[in-house]
């Protein structure tokens, strides 16, 4: 029992005032982090048919670039109201920025703030690369064929697409913000066979993060690559000139445009696949011009 001191007030032993505390923030993500390895090398842990895993991407990959998303480039979304919160769909977005980061803030806005994962659909460059591949399909992303978006698609994922592709992420400074052509609309058809909606995504601060100013043309040719930019910074700032800009960025994705009223044959009508192609594109073109003016400087103070 406790004891009483002269005045009757009740004492409290020094063990019990001095107890150990009650597990911090620090104590439940070490534990967390203990069990995430133990899943690791238990093999308890589970990848789909395309090499996605989950936990390793919510929990180490995107973890590692959410510093970017919310202290670097400050991204803002708008619109997710658009995104559909469980069923399939297709999101189509401008491209930019020198190095594909736009993919990256997108990823997390869409797992983060939609809670939905999106699968990407990159280039195929992209998986002849070893890390760099094994790394793309650990977070979700498969090729852009039109067989694996079909797939994705029917089974109600979001798959996310750049129809610009190198065109775009690879394009002179001077540019910026003008949407190359978006290839023969083989996305417009997977969602018209899929009857899932397309939905317009722009993107605005990634041109910004690293100013292509020139190009090494004949160095990445000789490289298989479909360029090797030169920006204010790099080479001549060595690996320095890698840090991108902290432009601020602002994600909007747009009102769904809808396939079902479409028949799934018609996804073989080139005249409507190239309208619907149009349409999306222009749709894009549009709101990344009104994004740019609510925007404003594109390099406020980070603080």
């Amino acid at each position: 029992m406790p004891a009483s001191g002269a005045d009757g007030a009740r004492v409290i032993p020094i063990s019990a005032a001095r107890g150990a505390p009650p597990p911090g923030p620090s104590d439940e993500r070490l534990a967390e982090l203990f069990a995430f390895l133990r899943r690791r090398v238990s093999g308890e842990y589970e990848v789909d048919e395309f090499g996605f895993d989950p936990e390793l991407n919510d929990k180490v990959l995107l973890e590692l670039i959410r510093p970017l998303y919310h202290h670097w480039f400050r991204v803002e979304t708008l619109g997710l109201e658009n995104v559909p919160a469980d069923s399939g769909a297709l999101v189509v977005a401008n491209h930019s920025g020198t190095l594909p980061v736009d993919a990256l803030m997108m990823q997390v806005a869409l797992h983060d703030e939609a809670k939905r994962p999106v699968r990407l659909l990159g280039a195929h460059l992209v998986y002849q690369l070893p890390v760099l591949g094994h790394l793309a399909r650990k977070t979700g992303h498969t090729l852009a064929t039109p067989e694996d978006a079909d797939r994705l698609l029917r089974k109600g994922e979001l798959v996310g697409v750049f129809p610009e592709g190198f065109k775009g992420v690879g394009k002179p400074f001077s540019e910026r913000y003008k949407l190359q052509r978006f290839g023969r609309g083989g996305f417009v058809a997977s969602a018209i066979r899929a009857g899932v909606p397309i939905v317009p995504c722009a993107i605005v601060g990634a041109e910004e993060i690293y100013p292509k100013v020139g190009d090494f043309q004949t160095l990445a040719r000789l490289l298989g690559v479909p360029y090797l930019p030169i920006t204010p910074f790099f080479p001549w700032l060595g690996l320095l000139g890698l840090i991108p800009l902290p432009s601020k960025w602002l994600i909007e994705f747009g009102e769904p445009i809808r396939t079902d009223e479409f028949d799934p044959d018609e996804a073989d009508d080139p005249m409507l696949v190239f309208n619907l192609t149009d349409q999306v594109r222009e749709t894009i073109q549009q709101r990344l011009n009104a994004l740019r003016l609510r925007r404003g400087h594109a390099f406020p103070p980070l603080f």
